[in-house]
């Protein structure tokens, strides 16, 4: 079974990670792939990808953009050693989330943490509590289309830590709430992963250099170490300089575009078509409660065998739709990040109507 040619979007790619990547992205001068990232131009793009990030970030006076080898999930790993003191406080209610907080848990240098947690399909920032040096929380859970704003958590003393790797560059927030905003830029930056970006507050700042001069940290985990080198707009080891160019591109695209506000706008057009599809569309249901929806990856409930709606549409040329795999549920996964065409969205959805009509409903 195959969709009809005329139904089609003009671009099948809708995954929540890796992400579609503009074609026109792919086209530059690729004479400095290749050369060393210790020497100009790769530390200008550095350079100006770390701008462009402050830029669209709208960051305070004194907050710095890090980054570093390995993706955000190696920060799961270096956040106890240089940002949490003693006690966490994590919120979870996903597989990500989840994840975040094991590493907290597992950690020899941390007390365990305290952990609230909610059921997919819904979210829950973290509760204070007395002696908690450090909150964390995902500003969007990707497993589950799940999203909260960002909000600081506690008193002066405490760092609020919140994971964006795919709400970053789609979803606009005050820095202001936040002391460390982290990702990786296979998402809303439509690039590819391994590395890890951070907008650090200068208590942050302060606690990394505090805690990684009293602690062991192995290089590869020692946020004090990828700060100096950014500092010199470098990366601790050799980067993928592929993926240097494809986030900048992306980030001069979105300020050109009107910056974070504007893609905040955009990513909540696309993912309100889908919203409203699923609401009108007798066998499509939205997964996540209303007040907690993503507008950057958008879950649905069908009453179709999902294995069967994607693997129509895949051999179609409509592809990574499916639901996340850990989270067992019969749902379709759409990324609405800003690289995608809020076109192609309706052009999915009709996609979709149209492969609905051709299998019968359980």
């Amino acid at each position: 079974m195959l969709i009809p040619s005329a139904l089609l979007p003009r671009d099948g790619r809708f995954g929540s990670g890796p992400s579609k990547v503009p074609a026109n992205h792919l086209s530059f001068d690729a004479t400095w792939m290749g050369t060393s990232h210790r020497k100009a131009p790769v530390k200008d793009v550095v350079g100006r990808i770390r701008e462009g990030l402050h830029d669209l970030f709208r960051l305070p006076h004194g907050y710095e953009v890090a980054l570093g080898n390995g993706g955000a999930s190696l920060l799961w790993d270096a956040i106890p050693f240089c940002l949490v003191e003693d006690r966490p406080r994590a919120a979870t209610f996903g597989q990500f989330s989840t994840k975040a907080a094991n590493a907290l848990r597992t950690n020899p240098m941390v007390s365990d943490p305290v952990i609230d947690s909610a059921e997919p399909g819904t979210a829950l920032l973290p509760r204070t509590s007395e002696g908690v040096d450090s909150y964390l929380y995902p500003h969007n859970e990707t497993s589950t289309g799940a999203m909260l704003p960002v909000k600081r958590i506690g008193g002066p003393e405490a760092l609020t830590i919140v994971d964006a790797t795919s709400a970053a560059g789609g979803v606009d927030f005050d820095a202001a709430e936040v002391d460390v905003y982290y990702f990786s830029p296979q998402k809303c930056f439509a690039s590819d992963g391994g590395l890890w970006f951070a907008a650090l507050s200068p208590a942050a700042i302060e606690r990394i250099e505090r805690l990684t001069a009293e602690r062991w940290v192995p290089d590869i985990l020692n946020m004090k170490l990828a700060l100096d080198s950014s500092r010199k707009n470098q990366t601790l080891n050799t980067p993928a300089l592929a993926t240097l160019h494809l986030m900048l591109a992306q980030l001069e695209w979105m300020l050109e575009e009107g910056g974070l506000r504007a893609m905040d706008a955009r990513t909540q057009a696309s993912s309100a078509i889908v919203y409203d599809w699923a609401q009108r569309t007798d066998w499509a249901h939205p997964f996540v409660e209303k007040q907690h929806r993503s507008q950057v990856v958008a879950t649905i409930d069908i009453d179709l065998p999902a294995d069967e709606v994607s693997a129509v549409c895949r051999a179609s040329g409509i592809v990574d739709i499916d639901g996340y795999r850990g989270l067992g549920r019969n749902q379709l996964r759409v990324a609405t990040f800003p690289a995608v065409e809020p076109a192609d969205i309706t052009a999915l959805l009709e996609s979709l109507t149209w492969v609905g009509q051709q299998l019968p409903q359980s």
